[in-house]
């Protein structure tokens, strides 16, 4: 496979960095994308084809290089080559890892990764997109093309960068076939946030229930997937597969049958975000579900993981269930699974379990599930009595039943019982 550079080429970039071309690694419509190698270190570089390699795309990379990374996820352009070479440009970004994949792995089952660290990818990736708009871009192209995870640990990582831009500024990118909202396919709008708040909906949805959420009966009964076909079941008459006033385009039995499989198995208050996406979200778009409010599930979703004590499935805690009297039964050996304890937090709601953690995102409100802030640990004098240590620098108030306040310090633990309340600082939770 040959490109437009040859192995050991030199470079140098606009801020006097010298790289050497190792390989080719693929080609797409705008570019094409080498390793490349600088002071032992090993990159991706973008470099452009003759009629990409435009001022307006110059322009956009300097203002991306220049103003930074919004959140780790992002693969982020961080250096340019000199245009001088030949009639193009390129740019520098990190070099993905091997051991991430793209949602189509998922999809063909090569990567399969737990629900708890799906959960996690998930919350990732919408952390990532909530710091770029944060910023005032929109990202106009989101997609499953441009997303990787590692299955493991639930890290990802988000690439093609290059197109990001100001909401609103011009732009040749509408968007991914599938992906884009009902309004850029009929030709009413252009990318924005909003737009991207739909795109990030259907790829959050692909990775719950592997299948596009308006790919129901009526995909299954095209006879011919052209342009007109595309615009109808995605522009002019969207449909959401699992619509709760129209069943006309429900999943199809051994032709869909991820997404019949897959949705009965999460709590309703995922279910009721993509119903919300794919339904008011569709004609709608500034009603569409925002990073915060995925955020606020996806890290309950990650709290509320029970592994069944008879099979070791992930049974995720449904609040409407206990609500409406109904147990909650391991869809992998249908046996009753019991809810242990809670505590619940705000809007967030964390399962008390041998090692269970408690994050910063659940006591203060940031988007942070990575920093511990708590663990449920057993009193090593009482193997009955299980607590929560505190792993703040900050003390905590224990509120018992009978309003009796008791400071929590640094590295002591507050029992846990029922009624019982502990002030965090920011917000108080309850034991239930």
């Amino acid at each position: 496979m040959e490109g437009q550079l040859k192995s050991g080429t030199s470079l140098v970039s606009e801020s006097g960095n010298k790289y050497k071309v190792i390989q080719l690694l693929g080609s797409g419509g705008q570019g094409e994308v080498y390793s490349v190698e600088s002071r032992g270190k090993t990159y991706a570089m973008k470099w452009y084809y003759k009629k990409t390699a435009t001022e307006n795309q110059k322009e956009i990379l300097d203002n991306l290089i220049q103003k930074g990374q919004p959140d780790v996820s992002f693969l982020w352009p961080q250096d340019m080559i000199f245009k001088s070479y030949g009639e193009s440009f390129g740019y520098i970004m990190p070099l993905r890892p091997k051991n991430y994949k793209s949602i189509v792995d998922m999809m063909k089952r090569k990567a399969e990764p737990s629900f708890y660290c799906l959960c996690k990818a998930a919350y990732n990736l919408t952390k990532g997109y909530n710091a770029l708009h944060a910023k005032g871009y929109s990202y106009r192209d989101i997609s499953f093309g441009n997303v990787f995870l590692d299955p493991d640990t639930g890290d990802v990582l988000i690439c093609d960068n290059d197109n990001v831009a100001y909401n609103g500024s011009k732009s040749s990118i509408y968007g991914t076939p599938r992906f884009m909202a009902p309004e850029i396919v009929v030709g009413k709008a252009k990318p924005s946030r909003n737009t991207d708040l739909f795109s990030l909906a259907v790829l959050l949805f692909y990775m719950f229930m592997l299948n596009h959420p308006l790919e129901g009966k009526r995909e299954a009964q095209i006879k011919c997937m052209d342009i007109h076909a595309m615009n109808k079941l995605y522009g002019t008459d969207p449909l959401f597969i699992f619509d709760p006033d129209n069943k006309d385009n429900r999943p199809l039995a051994g032709y869909q049958d991820n997404a019949l499989v897959f949705w009965d198995l999460y709590p309703q208050q995922l279910k009721d975000l993509f119903t919300t996406s794919f339904t008011v979200g569709l004609q709608q778009p500034n009603r569409r579900i925002t990073e915060s409010k995925w955020l606020e599930t996806f890290a309950n979703l990650m709290s509320g993981i029970i592994i069944c004590p008879n099979c070791g499935s992930e049974v995720f805690y449904d609040v409407q269930k206990e609500t409406n009297g109904v147990a909650h039964t391991c869809w992998g050996c249908q046996k009753t699974v019991t809810v242990p304890v809670k505590i619940v937090v705000g809007k967030s709601t964390i399962l008390l379990m041998n090692n269970t953690k408690l994050y910063k995102h659940q006591i203060d409100g940031e988007h942070d599930m990575q920093t511990v802030v708590g663990e449920v640990v057993q009193n090593p004098n009482n193997p009955d009595q299980w607590g929560i240590r505190n792993l703040t620098k900050q003390n905590w108030t224990y509120i018992k039943a009978d309003g009796t306040q008791v400071p929590v310090e640094s590295g002591r633990s507050a029992a846990i019982a029922k009624d019982v309340k502990i002030d965090f600082g920011q917000l108080k939770g309850e034991f239930q």
